[in-house]
């Protein structure tokens, strides 16, 4: 998926050379009025503009994904314009300059916005925001830990054997969580998508870092230097978490599932 990210300030340029880096097909526009973005001299070469509105005339039918490093009221005014129909228009993607919020603003599952956030969000440690109903309303998230090189279709009938332990549906399931140091894993992604399920995947100073409690794992510990993966991985992944069934180690991989509660 070819994508655009586009950036109004300094902070911001910053973000989108590091999107960059992680995203194979990226280019980068920057507004003329930033100058001095450190290793940014060969990313954003000849792709400076002063208009925002026209510029994203340009882009939208040039790249199937955009992504604004800018204030939400400024890329809606900006993308308003050319807003045709869901299933023609690119996924539009607003990210904070803190790189704290990646939003899926348009386009969330025709224009591919949603799974656009998430792998913003993966990359740059940000948090998803995704609106649209048919996700909202599934509450479980399945963390997932597994041995390099495991496979696909042993990550699938984990996952397939934890949910009825929990009494739980994979229909249910927003998320698929992990830590992002499984990004690389060929198994995990695939399982993933044979499952249907988006892969989130947590930053690992996160999951050392976090108050949340979980069962520690000495054996993670020495092997990739976690207390743990499935268990934070799950409750870090969403808001209001709680485990509803503890690790389990299925067909050699470890499963944890949390539930998002309504704020009440």
């Amino acid at each position: 998926m070819k994508i655009a990210v586009i950036s109004l300030s300094r902070e911001g340029a910053r973000l989108a050379i590091r999107l960059a880096a992680g995203w194979p097909e990226c280019d980068v526009f920057v507004h003329e009025s930033v100058t001095d973005v450190p290793g940014g001299d060969q990313t954003i070469a000849g792709r400076r503009f002063d208009r925002l509105v026209a510029l994203s005339g340009e882009l939208f039918p040039a790249y199937r994904g955009l992504v604004y490093i800018a204030p939400v009221g400024a890329v809606v005014r900006a993308v308003a314009p050319w807003l045709r129909h869901k299933t023609v228009d690119p996924g539009v993607v607003v990210l904070d300059v803190g790189g704290r919020w990646a939003v899926s603003l348009v386009g969330g599952h025709e224009g591919g916005a949603n799974q656009l956030a998430l792998a913003v969000a993966n990359i740059l440690g940000a948090e998803p925001v995704i609106s649209t109903t048919t996700e909202a309303v599934k509450d479980l998230i399945v963390g997932v830990g597994c041995r390099r090189g495991a496979e696909a279709s042993a990550i699938v009938a984990a996952v397939e054997e934890a949910l009825p332990l929990a009494g739980c549906r994979v229909e249910q399931v927003r998320l698929l969580a992990s830590a992002d140091i499984k990004a690389d894993e060929p198994g995990l992604a695939e399982a993933a998508r044979q499952l249907g399920l988006p892969l989130r995947l947590i930053a690992a100073e996160e999951i050392r870092h976090t108050i949340r409690a979980f069962e520690h794992s000495a054996f993670v510990e020495e092997k990739v230097d976690l207390p743990a993966v499935a268990e934070p991985a799950a409750l870090l992944a969403g808001r209001r978490t709680r485990l509803v069934l503890p690790r389990q180690i299925l067909h050699g991989v470890t499963v944890a599932i949390a539930r998002e509660f309504a704020k009440r």
